[in-house]
């Protein structure tokens, strides 16, 4: 962002941290949504709060999306991140109150669109999504969550019921002073497509499913 000259002719200070822009309705196929958007001034990201119902500041039912654009949008079954945006947006529907915040800048575990899909294509060649990432120079996951937290505390959210297989998500959330009261499973049953995908994210990056010892049939 470029500073701003004052009338003095001396810089302004560059803002920092998240700023809340825009509350919009947003009827959805799974309910009545508030679209609450903020502009995160350290990255430059667009970022969104889909908010259910009356939130308190206790206990509140959220998820922290990544985006994904292959799953989010066109229903990849490379990954389960589709099925588990539209588990989440019914599950705050179903509790009658919740936010999904959905995090721009997280396409593939922050590495981008194109970096992801290079990713993919050494994985359909035998590498997993670890040494993928690893073989291109990249991070293994570059994710920051902390413009999640400061939109939590905008929206005057203190504690937390994470839906989240991620302990990482959970232990972000604490450094930024969310309080996390329950973690919430969100699991969704794999397919030939992803059972790799999936097995290499709890073996290698520690994500917690347990559903995965039910399918050992899968290749």
């Amino acid at each position: 962002m470029t500073d701003k000259i004052g009338v003095l002719g001396t810089k302004s200070p560059q803002r920092t941290g998240v700023e809340r822009v825009v509350n919009a309705p947003l009827p959805t196929v799974y309910g009545e949504f508030r679209a609450v958007g903020y502009l995160d001034h350290d990255r430059g990201d667009e970022q969104v709060a889909l908010v259910h119902g009356e939130i308190g500041a206790e206990d509140v039912l959220v998820r922290l999306h990544s985006e994904c654009l292959t799953g989010d949008a066109f229903g990849s079954r490379h990954c389960e991140c589709g099925e588990q945006l539209d588990s989440a947006l019914r599950a705050v529907v179903a509790e009658g109150s919740g936010i999904v915040v959905y995090l721009r800048g997280h396409e593939g575990r922050g590495i981008g669109l194109l970096a992801k899909l290079r990713a993919m294509a050494l994985q359909a060649e035998g590498l997993d999504t670890v040494e993928a990432n690893l073989a291109l120079g990249l991070p293994v996951d570059a994710r920051d969550y902390g413009v999640a937290a400061g939109m939590l505390h905008d929206l005057g959210v203190r504690s937390v019921r994470l839906m989240s297989n991620n302990p990482d998500k959970r232990e972000a959330l604490l450094r930024h002073g969310i309080k996390v009261s329950e973690t919430v499973p969100l699991l969704i049953p794999p397919c030939e497509s992803n059972i790799t995908y999936l097995r290499t994210k709890r073996e290698r990056l520690d994500h917690h499913l347990p559903h995965l010892d039910a399918v050992a049939h899968l290749s």
